[in-house]
């Protein structure tokens, strides 16, 4: 890496990225400095680095339980803490994967990727609550194999990722959350304010640069938004959504109309 002097912040997040220990990718990610250089700009070549656990599976043999049972609240916190590992490398990545973009943008998604590893640690406290820890269940891959098949695309990284899966994340979240202070688990349930919180301000850096891309493209956001849908054949939008959310994050009123009109097709089948 060299001397501490020539460390810059984009080389700084590369590390953190190619790191496989889950707890030191955290203790790294939190060490970078936002007033570090940002440094060379073009794509640093990079593998992802994770833990061997937890064993990456198809969705379908990732275990699920009520939440009644002390294990269904713990394959559910578990779950929750594998999404925000995940988070981790994807604000890492686009730290190092896209190059000759503004300075804010490196400190934006820096900023997420220190909310997600704070996320992350939250959860993980939570498992130990309960005897448990990250790698404990099998998980599945399904956010980075989104980021493999957007890694040559900016516009489709961040129409698919924060607008999309992340933006998930904001309409589910409440369900989640009052389902855990149903069973009583009023510490979870709090941490789940804490991530919804931040998440909104994460779409909202999403949305923020997607819009700018298409607006320096000269490109329509819901129709590049369509395009990329098509094109990499991701999941349609899923109601219900949460709209007041989504409008905190950014979203245009022509965006949650467009919304709108999904649920109600949805609704009708």
């Amino acid at each position: 890496m060299g001397s501490e002097q020539k460390l810059t912040l984009r080389r700084a997040a590369l590390q953190a990225l190619e790191c496989a220990n889950a707890l030191e990718k955290v203790q790294l990610v939190h060490a970078i400095a936002e007033d570090l250089p940002l440094g060379e700009m073009e794509v640093l070549e990079s593998a992802v680095g994770r833990p061997q656990r937890p064993e990456l599976v198809h969705p379908s043999r990732v275990p699920t339980r009520k939440l009644a049972h002390p294990e269904g609240r713990g394959i559910l916190l578990h779950s929750l803490a594998h999404i925000e590992f995940n988070a981790i490398n994807l604000a890492l990545d686009l730290l190092v994967r896209f190059p000759e973009m503004p300075p804010q943008f490196y400190v934006d998604w820096l900023k997420v990727a220190k909310e997600e590893a704070y996320h992350h640690t939250l959860l993980c406290s939570r498992l130990a609550a309960l005897g448990l820890s990250y790698g404990d269940y099998l998980a599945h891959d399904g956010l980075w194999q989104m980021a493999e098949k957007t890694k040559g695309s900016l516009l489709a990284r961040l129409a698919l990722v924060p607008r999309l899966l992340e933006a998930r994340g904001l309409d589910v979240s409440p369900a989640i959350r009052e389902k855990l202070a149903v069973v009583g688990d009023t510490e979870s349930a709090e941490v789940l304010d804490i991530i919804l919180r931040d998440e909104i301000g994460h779409v909202t850096i999403g949305n923020r640069w997607f819009n700018e891309i298409c607006h320096n493209e000269s490109r329509d956001p819901i129709e590049a938004f369509e395009t990329c849908l098509r094109e990499y054949t991701a999941p349609q939008p899923r109601s219900p959504f949460n709209f007041k959310a989504r409008a905190q994050a950014g979203f245009s009123e022509e965006e949650l109309a467009w919304l709108m009109q999904v649920e109600l097709e949805q609704s009708a089948q």
